[in-house]
């Protein structure tokens, strides 16, 4: 039988970088994208791309309308991120109702394996010191912080519910630390934190802990899960832990940058968030540094990976060569851009000076 790998979220970090790898082995690529998202034009050629919405059924049957003489691997990526600790009834909709409708759909379509993209943070945090493992069940998610994170949580036992009532749905969970990399064309929390040092934009930091795993790599792992992801089983995949101010030095070296920007221990933080609290209420302008990401840095972000390399042979590169390759692709992007405002710049003078004649 042939392959055929559906793939949500497509157009995303991950996404595109899995139907990139995908199409590099030779893979026939289903991408289900939103209608009119920009940013599908940054998946790649040879990748059927069908335009649709989780909550809507009908474009559903058009994903899993395929040949009969294919095994089908989903591949389930597609959600909302949200820093907001507060419930939201869209973010909830699409990341655990449209979840619902993935399996369901799977299970009506007899696919091979179903694979779903959660995150650790739908993982209870563990005391700093020890490492946090995958567990077997999601739910209450009382000790849970965010609102992503409960809801990736939710749909997490959604996927572990339809794998223990229906014994024909082979499907495995893969839980991302925060990912990063190359190609991140949505400019995500790494990507942004590079770019405002690289332009000496942050000055301060806070004592804390990055866990970003490269996307690439985290690609890797997902589709190898695809063929060797044990039914019913979660794997984390992250990188090493990495402080703030060794950050800021691997940035430094990437870049060939000396900057020494500060950083505030935890206390002074502390205090900092409080003030830019009430700063925020008065101006009306969200804080840059609030609750919830000085708990992000402050957390256990300690994942132990050895189950996902154990089953899958997942392997993440060094947390150095990451950001060295981001570096080289934020510079890249900058120059086609700075490029590109010269070129209408030109383009402007020469049809003033039409006028003119």
């Amino acid at each position: 039988m042939k392959k055929l790998y559906i793939l949500t979220g497509a157009a995303g970090l991950l996404g595109s970088n899995i139907s990139r790898e995908l199409v590099k082995e030779g893979e026939e690529v289903r991408a289900f994208v939103l209608p009119n998202d920009p940013a599908a034009k940054y998946i790649p050629e040879g990748v059927d791309i069908v335009y649709g919405d989780l909550l809507e059924k009908d474009s559903l049957e058009k994903l899993f309308d395929v040949p009969s003489d294919r095994d089908v691997y989903v591949i389930h990526s597609a959600s909302i991120v949200t820093l907001k600790t507060e419930p939201n009834p869209i973010v909830h909709a699409v990341n655990v109702d449209g979840t619902k409708n993935m399996v369901d759909m799977c299970l009506e379509h007899h696919v091979k394996k179903l694979v779903y993209i959660s995150s650790t943070s739908a993982i209870p945090e563990l005391p700093h010191g020890q490492k946090i493992k995958e567990v077997d069940h999601f739910l209450p998610t009382d000790k849970l912080v965010g609102y992503y994170a409960i809801t990736k949580a939710e749909a997490s036992q959604v996927v572990l519910d339809a794998v223990a009532n229906h014994p024909e749905l082979d499907a495995s969970i893969i839980h991302p630390s925060g990912i990063c990399g190359p190609n991140d064309y949505s400019y995500g929390p790494v990507a942004t934190l590079v770019q405002q040092y690289m332009h000496g934009e942050m000055k301060i930091g806070l004592e804390g802990t990055f866990n970003s795993v490269d996307v690439r790599d985290l690609a890797d792992g997902v589709i190898s899960c695809c063929e060797n992801g044990r039914r019913g089983q979660c794997y984390i995949m992250g990188n090493e832990l990495v402080t703030m101010r060794e950050l800021f030095d691997i940035i430094n070296e990437a870049a060939d940058l000396d900057i020494h920007a500060k950083v505030l221990p935890k206390a002074v933080a502390t205090v900092l968030v409080k003030v830019m609290k009430v700063q925020s209420k008065i101006t009306g302008k969200e804080a840059l540094l609030n609750d919830f990401a000085f708990y992000n840095l402050t957390r256990n972000n300690d994942f132990d990976c050895t189950m996902a390399r154990k089953d899958l042979g997942f392997k993440c590169r060094p947390f150095a060569d990451t950001i060295r390759d981001e570096v080289l692709w934020l510079r890249e992007e900058e120059k086609a851009a700075l490029g590109e405002i010269k070129e209408d710049s030109s383009k402007e003078k020469k049809h003033a000076d039409s006028h003119v004649a």
